[in-house]
């Protein structure tokens, strides 16, 4: 078992990967592109350092899933046919270093980790985001660029150059530190279902959770992303069918899958046929902001190439055809197809999806079943579900919604959290119960005694903090924290 110290750096480079890749926007508005590449070698030679370190007893290479050696197989292979062989290298560069930093991320920190890291980085990004908000409205007054963009004098740059568009007490829709409110409004979902999870765990104390909870709300009314406003719908209906699972016996689920199945495709078929009436209740025209033009254009090169594809960029580089000319919104070059599926046709073609589309399905697949199976010891009886066991599931369920109009799960905080998820539901099968999870209990209730062997304090679990509870005068105290 790793020391507290060590166990402290991973808790800190987990976080600072998370805030890194969540908020990659953020961070090359702060820094300038070279340094944000800078910074991003720096955390994967961190990262490789602490896995050496940490040598995680259980990390094996045969236990990654095979679909994500496929499809990094293919995309590295697809310099040889590239037809920008340059940019292709380093987009596949970028690729396997994210996908390293994500299965450090796997194999190092436990499943109550990955959650509070998430949180903990989460916190970050929403606070500090709504901090420069407030400082661009109460000192500034108009809109803000990045300090490293040139705007020739008299000239109004474009708004997509914009910062902030200073319009927090205008009622949005406000940008955050990652300058795009549908970023923005993206975290504020992850929030919502990772700040939800924790509150109902009893993980964090209850103004903790409320307080956070409330901002990644107030987050998503601010900026108002339709694509968003559909997600937290697929998310709400993704935990009802799970709940409704855990009520069911594993053999007698069928007819919630018919009926997930036929309100899956039904919700396809109404967008497609009636998509006007169902866009323009989401405030939307009939071309999604213009990016069904776009997916025309991807699709007519994608099947100049079907079969292996233009060759692997991730994001798109717009200096080079046909990135350079294939569309451009207020005279600038979109950087990636607002779409996942077709960003990996394009780009590595049928044979791409071919190994992409498991990925996700098995991923899907993994933790569907961890969220709905009941936990067990051995041979015992099963023990009584957790909340905790549904935030992977309802994360992937935001994350595949929004592939469907961004490609952001193809790159930084997207990718890593499917291939951590992908990874790590491969491998782990451990299921949370209440009786062993960290939970938030009254400092007068956690035991000072230490772990010989690493001079940590050990965890607290439920059934050790209702012990100790049972075992003290029941007097109030508000003051408390979490044992994790």
């Amino acid at each position: 078992m790793a020391s507290g110290k060590t166990r402290l750096g991973v808790s800190a480079y987990a976080i600072s990967v998370f805030i890194f890749t969540l908020g990659g926007n953020a961070v090359r508005w702060i820094t300038g592109v070279p340094i944000y590449f800078a910074l991003a070698g720096v955390l994967t030679v961190i990262g490789v350092v602490l896995f050496i370190k940490v040598k995680p007893a259980r990390f094996r290479w045969y236990r990654l899933p095979s679909p994500l050696y496929w499809f990094l197989a293919i995309a590295t292979l697809s310099i040889i046919w590239s037809q920008y062989r340059a940019e292709s290298v380093l987009g596949v560069l970028a690729q396997l270093a994210t996908t390293v930093v994500a299965i450090v991320l796997a194999f190092t920190l436990t499943w109550h980790e990955v959650l509070r890291t998430l949180a903990t980085s989460l916190r970050y990004l929403i606070g500090l985001s709504f901090l420069f908000e407030l400082y661009v409205s109460l000192f500034v007054g108009h809109y803000v660029v990045a300090w490293w963009v040139d705007v020739p004098e008299g000239e109004t740059p474009s708004k997509l150059l914009w910062w902030s568009r200073d319009l927090l007490f205008s009622g949005g829709p406000i940008q955050g530190l990652l300058g795009n409110s549908a970023m923005f409004c993206f975290l504020g979902v992850l929030g919502v279902v990772i700040f939800s999870v924790q509150l109902r765990a009893g993980l964090v104390g209850r103004f903790n959770g409320w307080f956070w909870l409330a901002m990644s709300l107030l987050s998503i009314a601010l900026t108002r992303a339709a694509t968003v406003m559909v997600a937290l719908i697929v998310i709400a209906i993704t935990l009802a069918f799970a709940l409704w699972a855990r009520r069911m016996p594993p053999g007698k689920r069928t007819p919630l899958y018919i009926i997930g199945s036929v309100l899956l495709f039904g919700s396809i078929a109404v967008s497609l046929f009636w998509r006007t009436q169902v866009f323009g209740l989401l405030g939307k025209s009939a071309t999604l902001t213009g990016r069904t033009e776009i997916w025309e254009r991807v699709i007519e090169l994608a099947e100049q190439r079907p079969w292996f594809g233009w060759g692997w960029v991730s994001y798109w580089p717009t200096w080079v055809e046909p990135f350079k000319s294939l569309d451009t919104k207020v005279g600038l070059p979109v950087p990636h197809a607002h779409n996942a599926w077709l960003d990996v046709w394009f780009q590595v073609g049928i044979v791409g999806l071919l190994a992409f589309i498991p990925l996700v399905a098995l991923t899907l697949w993994r933790v569907w079943f961890r969220a709905v199976d009941q936990p067990r010891r051995g041979y015992g009886p099963p023990l009584p579900y957790a909340t905790s066991a549904l935030w992977p599931l309802l994360i992937l369920a935001a994350l595949l919604v929004q592939s469907l109009t961004e490609s952001r799960l193809l790159i930084e905080g997207g990718w890593v959290l499917l291939v951590v998820l992908a990874v790590k539901s491969r491998f782990d099968f451990q299921l949370p119960s209440p009786d062993s999870e960290p939970v938030k209990v009254p400092w007068r209730h956690v035991p000072i005694t230490r772990d010989a062997a690493t001079g940590t304090i050990p965890t607290i679990s439920a059934t050790q903090a209702a012990a100790a509870k049972a075992a003290q005068p029941s007097v109030s105290d508000p003051d408390s924290q979490v044992q994790s």
